[in-house]
C-alpha cells in the first residue's frame, strides 16, 4: 500500500453523535457526515443511550462517506470512553440501554468496594457492566458480549466478526490490571464478570478484521479513546507534549513514553495514569487531568441566563472589556476535578459590584475556564515531573479567540490551536494508517498535524486571587465533598 495513495475512513462516536470522514495520506479530512445520537437522562444521575440507534448512525454515516469518497484502505475508530454496552452474541441485539460514562448510579457500589480495598469510580465501566449483567443475566448463563463504544462499533462494522478493544480504551474501564495489558482477575471475580463476555485487548494499530458491513469490506486497523486520539491528532506523540480539549468538559493529556507513571490511582495533584496508545503490544503511557465543566458554562450563559444568543457571541462580548472588572467565576457546576476532586464544590461568582456588566460576567466565565485550564497544566507538570512548554488545544472552545488568549495568559505558555476543531478524527486515522501500512510509524503520521495558529501570553492572570475564589467554591455540598473515588 503506497504512502501517497492510502486513505482512511474514520468513525468517531462522541457523547452526542456519530461522525464519519475520510483522511488521506497527507492528513487532509474530507466528506464529513454527522448524525446526532443524544443521551437520555431518565433519573437524576442516570445517563443512557440507545446502542441500536448508535449502530444505525455508524452504518449510515460511514456508508454515506464511502458512497461520496469511494474506496478506502483502512478504518479507524475513535470514541467516548467508558460508556458501557451489553448485547446478545447471536442476535447482536443490545439487552439493555447503553450506560453513558457520566452515569453515577453505581456510586454506592463503588463506595462499598472501596471498603474492600477495590478502588473504582462510577464513571468507569466496571460497575456499570456488573449492574447490566445483574439486570440481564443474574445467573451469568447467557451468551452475552460487553464492550465500550469502540468495541460496539467494531462489532457492528464487522457484523460480529470483531469483538475487541484497544489498550487506550481498556485502561479506563477499571477492569484492567495496573500494567494495562490484561484484565484484573480479582475485580472480574468480585463483580461476577465472566471472561467470555470481555473483548480481546488489542493494540491501537493492528489489523483486527474486515468491516464487512461496508462496501469493499476495508480492514479495521486502528482504535483509540477520544482523548488519546486527540493527543495523537494534534501531534503530541513525544515525551512532554500535551494537549487540552475544551468541549462540554475539559481534559488535558500529556505523553510520557514507555514507562508507566508511578501513580497507583491518582497523583498527588489529581492526575490519572492512562495508556495513550499501543503498538505491537508495546504501550505508550500518559497522564490525564480533568475539568468537569468547560463549554457547559457557556451553554449556561446562553440557554439558562440568556446573556448571549450564541456561544460565538461570548468572544466578541468578552473582548469588548479589557478585563473581568475584578470578577472571578469558578466553573464548578458539577464539582471540581483535577486537582481538588471535590464533587461538592459548586459554581461561584465573586467580586461583583454595581459596575459589573454583562460583558464582565461573560469574560469572567471564559477566564474562569482558562484558569481551570492552568490548574490542569500545573497538576500535570507536578505529577509528571515534566515542563509543558507549549499546550495544544482543540474542542469547540478552541474557536473562541478571547478564551484562547485567556488560557495563554493564565498558563503563561504558548498555545497551539488545532487546525481542526475535533482532532480525534486525525488521531484515529493516523493509528489506522500505521496499522494498514499507509505511514511507516506514528511519528511520521502525526507530523502531518500542523497548528492553525500560535497564541502567546500577553499578561498574567492573577492566580492567587483565583485560588481564593476556588476556596470559596469548595465544600458547598458537604456530603458530596466527602466522596472520594
Amino acid at each position: 500500500m503506497s504512502q501517497t495513495h492510502g486513505r482512511v475512513l474514520v468513525v468517531d462516536a462522541g457523547t452526542s453523535g456519530v461522525r464519519a470522514a475520510v483522511v488521506d495520506s497527507g492528513g487532509s479530512l474530507s466528506e464529513v457526515r454527522h448524525l446526532e445520537v443524544l443521551p437520555s437522562y431518565p433519573a437524576q444521575g442516570f445517563v443512557e443511550f440507545d446502542a441500536a440507534e448508535m449502530a444505525g448512525a455508524v452504518l449510515q454515516t460511514a456508508s454515506a462517506v464511502l458512497a461520496a469518497a469511494g474506496p478506502v484502505d483502512a478504518v479507524g475508530i475513535a470514541n467516548q470512553r467508558a460508556s458501557t454496552i451489553l448485547w446478545d452474541r447471536a442476535s447482536s441485539e443490545p439487552v439493555a440501554p447503553g450506560i453513558g460514562w457520566q452515569d453515577l448510579r453505581t456510586a454506592g457500589t463503588c463506595l462499598l468496594l472501596r471498603e474492600e480495598g477495590i478502588h473504582l469510580a462510577p464513571n468507569q465501566s466496571a460497575t456499570k457492566l456488573a449492574m447490566l449483567l445483574d439486570m440481564a443475566d443474574p445467573e451469568r448463563k447467557r451468551d452475552l458480549c460487553y464492550g465500550t463504544v469502540d468495541t460496539w462499533i467494531a462489532w457492528v462494522l464487522s457484523q460480529g466478526g470483531i469483538h475487541a478493544t484497544d489498550h487506550s480504551n481498556a485502561g479506563v474501564t477499571g477492569l484492567v490490571a495496573s500494567d494495562g495489558t490484561s484484565y484484573d482477575e480479582r475485580i472480574c471475580e468480585r463483580l461476577r464478570i465472566p471472561a467470555r463476555v470481555l473483548p480481546r485487548i488489542a493494540s491501537s494499530c493492528e489489523v483486527l478484521g474486515a468491516a464487512s458491513a461496508l462496501a469493499g469490506a476495508p480492514p479495521v486497523t486502528g482504535i483509540a479513546g477520544d482523548q488519546q486520539a486527540s493527543l495523537i491528532g494534534q501531534g503530541c506523540v513525544s515525551r512532554g507534549r500535551a494537549k487540552a480539549t475544551f468541549g462540554t468538559g475539559g481534559m488535558l493529556d500529556c505523553c510520557l513514553g514507555p514507562d508507566r507513571p508511578a501513580l497507583e490511582r491518582r497523583g498527588r495533584k489529581g492526575c490519572f495514569p492512562i495508556v495513550a496508545w499501543s503498538e505491537a503490544g508495546s504501550l505508550t503511557w500518559g497522564i490525564e487531568a480533568i475539568m468537569l465543566s468547560a463549554g457547559t458554562c457557556v451553554e449556561w450563559l446562553r440557554d439558562d441566563l440568556g446573556l448571549v444568543a450564541s456561544a460565538a457571541e461570548t468572544d466578541e462580548l468578552a473582548a469588548s472589556v479589557p478585563d473581568a472588572g475584578g470578577v472571578y467565576f469558578v466553573p464548578a457546576l458539577v464539582g471540581l476535578g483535577t486537582p481538588q476532586w471535590d464533587f461538592g464544590a459548586r459554581g461561584t461568582i465573586v467580586g461583583v459590584t454595581r459596575g459589573t456588566t454583562r460583558a464582565h460576567l461573560v469574560r469572567a466565565v471564559l477566564e474562569g475556564i482558562a484558569q481551570r485550564g492552568a490548574d490542569l497544566l500545573e497538576a500535570a507538570e507536578a505529577d509528571s515531573g515534566l515542563e509543558i512548554a507549549t499546550l495544544s488545544v482543540d474542542g469547540g472552545m478552541s474557536e473562541n479567540a478571547t478564551f484562547v488568549q485567556a488560557l495563554a495568559d493564565a498558563t503563561g505558555r504558548r498555545i497551539a490551536v488545532s487546525a481542526v476543531t475535533e482532532a480525534t478524527t486525525g488521531g484515529a486515522a493516523f493509528l489506522a494508517g500505521v496499522g494498514a501500512g499507509i505511514w511507516p510509524d506514528l511519528p511520521t503520521a502525526a507530523s502531518l498535524s500542523k497548528p492553525k495558529t500560535f497564541v502567546e501570553p500577553r499578561r498574567r492572570l492573577d492566580r492567587a486571587r483565583w485560588q481564593e475564589a476556588v476556596a470559596r467554591a469548595r465544600g458547598t455540598v458537604p456530603e458530596l465533598s466527602a466522596l472520594d473515588f
